[in-house]
């Protein structure tokens, strides 16, 4: 039996803000999500993301973007909202997540949520290897952590252990 949402965190935690799928994915894990929620990083978004997606509810995908908002901004994307990426994909992973859900839909209807999100963090830098997050995108981290806590919340119903912990401590 599948869960009833899967939160896939993208990026590589070795090169700037490209690494804030890394540090949300280390949060949401330290947190101790329902067993109902299954929490997944990918360094390589894309198609590798059909490989994970299992007929949940809901998927959230987190990852770094950019989309033109200054660096720092949290978007909150539906399906719908989701842009095509015919130049630029959404991810800088291969293809798009636009892209990879609708092979996904064309594949394997029965295995792809009906909800799909993308909480992206708007970065500054994504070519300089070994540097951490910039000011802006780590300061970006709880409130990206939490759009995904209540993304949850609100289509799982799942409770999740540690939130009021975290709201405290971080936002």
């Amino acid at each position: 039996m599948s869960a009833a949402a899967l939160v896939v965190c993208i990026g590589n935690e070795l090169v700037a803000d490209d690494g804030v799928g890394w540090v949300v994915y280390k949060r949401l894990q330290g947190i101790g999500l329902a067993e109902n929620v299954r929490l997944v990083f990918l360094g390589l978004g894309g198609i590798d993301l059909l490989e994970e997606i299992d007929g949940e509810a809901l998927l959230v995908v987190v990852d770094g973007v950019q989309l033109g908002a200054s660096p720092g901004t949290v978007h909150q994307l539906g399906w719908q909202q989701l842009p095509a990426s015919p130049a630029r994909p959404v991810s800088g992973h291969g293809i798009g997540i636009r892209e990879a859900i609708s092979v996904g839909q064309k594949l394997y209807p029965e295995r792809v949520p009906k909800e799909i999100f993308l909480v992206g963090i708007e970065g500054k830098c994504f070519n300089e290897l070994g540097v951490g997050l910039t000011d802006a995108v780590a300061l970006a981290v709880p409130q990206a952590v939490s759009a995904v806590l209540s993304l949850i919340q609100a289509y799982v119903k799942a409770p999740i252990k540690g939130v009021d912990t975290f709201t405290e401590n971080f936002l």
